[in-house]
């Protein structure tokens, strides 16, 4: 029996008719076709499928879709605004924070909620932080320099200094992922 469930998704609103054992990574991946989304491990540890649920970073492999009805959901397809890079995807980009691929979805919502709670991070604080979030390719060197680095984009975003941020400034020169 099919349950009908409306949200918000990456701003948009959405309803759709769904069977109630459906995830929420599967409903955004399938049905909104947003495959931003990965599936890694289907148990919850490898943080591939995380979103944000009215401003939290969550693992959507782990929540059903209906339990998300009424909800605002962010996907990475959603951080980016009228074609500019969000300051922490700029960021990954610039710091080569990624090798694959696969995890850096997972990781860049992860970051971005981390630094929404505790702004002022340290390299510490983020391998604490996103010890939830699995890569297989790297060495993590990398993924923590991109957050340290997004973090300060965030802050300049938010000032309205997004411009001369660290992230967008080597951004523009930083070879194509």
């Amino acid at each position: 029996m099919a349950i009908s469930i409306s949200l918000t998704v990456n701003g948009a609103p959405v309803s759709a008719s769904i069977d109630p054992g459906t995830l929420l990574v599967q409903f955004l991946r399938d049905q909104l076709r947003l495959t931003g989304t990965h599936i890694g491990c289907d148990t919850a540890q490898c943080g591939a499928c995380t979103v944000h649920l009215n401003g939290r970073a969550i693992k959507s492999c782990n929540i059903l879709a209906a339990q998300a009805d009424g909800a605002e959901v962010t996907t990475i397809e959603g951080l980016a605004n009228n074609g500019a890079l969000h300051p922490m995807q700029a960021a990954f980009k610039h710091c080569h924070g990624l090798q694959c691929g696969f995890c850096t979805p997972g990781m860049v919502m992860s970051a971005v909620s981390l630094v929404e709670r505790q702004p002022d991070l340290t390299g510490d604080d983020v391998r604490a932080q996103l010890d939830g979030n699995l890569c297989r390719c790297t060495g993590y060197h990398n993924i923590v320099k991109a957050v340290l680095e997004g973090a300060e984009g965030m802050k300049g975003a938010a000032s309205g200094a997004n411009a001369g941020s660290p992230a967008n400034a080597g951004a523009a020169n930083a070879p194509a992922a």
